[in-house]
């Protein structure tokens, strides 16, 4: 493999990751709190369609993200609802809230755009750190993203941080441990839950926008095709840990980029095997066939109090 061709492999890899480490790291939260919001891939499929129509219609891609990000919260507010205020069946209620997001997003489009409308709308620019952007053969290929990414790595670190370092990150780490000893101590369980998937929300609706109006400028149905999954697996991957979980966002992104870079070495391996890698890679880990997982105590675990 030429240098050339190895930087733009890396390049690509990084940008198909690049919506997984927004999602996962709001779903690493939300888990860590004790809530499996699956409905991860339904937010980001939101915030790809409401950003997608912001941009188009006010032609100001930024508008089109705040829009995006906004749309997302009474998705998030209602997964909120059922699963700690009602405290219904986590998976059951996210699975339902993922295929009413598809459908009505899908019935949306077509009133908007049309059937089969591939029409490009404005989209986010693309940026490189200062010096990074001039390196000779790497510098153009992978520095050179949307600077969404670089917002959502700010983000990501400083999510870590709190996580490690903050009285907040301790409080979510007992909700999701021991709830009953958060309670007694005077937090309130169920508030931390309710943020906590609002801030899933927030971040699946950055990785839908940037699917949308960050990488391809369109939207088409169904367009996240199972990545809010592969995000929830990338965090039992990484054994809800933040830096394992990033890792397990790049393996992904490296196997779904190997479907456009093996052709162009001339290997031949069939098409369908490489589109099926990344969900493989994704069963190993849920299966826990890549080494043992310690989950949240308290996951899936509704709270009374």
């Amino acid at each position: 493999m030429s240098p050339e061709i190895l930087a733009v492999f890396c390049g690509s890899t990084v940008r198909l990751a690049a919506p997984l480490f927004l999602a996962a790291t709001g779903e690493l939260v939300s888990e860590r709190a004790g809530v499996l919001n699956m409905s991860v891939e339904g937010m980001m499929l939101t915030g790809a369609f409401a950003g997608a129509v912001g941009s188009w219609a006010t032609g100001n891609p930024m508008l089109g993200l705040i829009i995006g990000v906004i749309a997302v919260i009474p998705v998030a507010l209602l997964q909120a609802f059922l699963s700690n205020t009602l405290r219904a069946n986590q998976i059951v209620t996210g699975i339902g809230i993922n295929i009413l997001v598809l459908g009505a997003t899908t019935l949306a489009y077509r009133e908007i755009f049309g059937a089969r409308s591939r029409s490009e709308i404005p989209g986010l620019a693309k940026w490189a750190p200062p010096g990074l952007g001039e390196l000779p053969v790497f510098g153009e290929a992978l520095f050179r993203q949307t600077w969404l990414l670089y917002l959502g790595l700010a983000l990501i670190a400083l999510t870590a941080w709190v996580l490690a370092r903050t009285a907040l990150g301790l409080s979510i780490h007992a909700c999701g441990v021991a709830p009953k000893a958060a309670d007694k101590s005077g937090l309130s369980v169920t508030r931390t839950r309710y943020a906590a998937v609002l801030f899933t929300g927030i971040m699946s609706a950055l990785a839908g926008c940037f699917l949308s109006i960050g990488d391809i400028h369109t939207f088409t149905e169904g367009m996240t095709s199972g990545a809010g999954y592969l995000a929830i697996a990338a965090v039992i991957f990484g054994n809800w840990k933040i830096g394992r979980t990033l890792l397990a966002c790049l393996l992904f992104g490296a196997a779904t980029a190997l479907q456009f870079q093996l052709p162009a070495l001339g290997i031949e391996v069939p098409n369908a095997l490489l589109i099926m890698l990344p969900y493989l890679l994704a069963l190993l880990a849920v299966g826990g066939l890549v080494g043992r997982q310690t989950a949240p105590a308290a996951l899936t675990v509704p709270w009374r109090a």
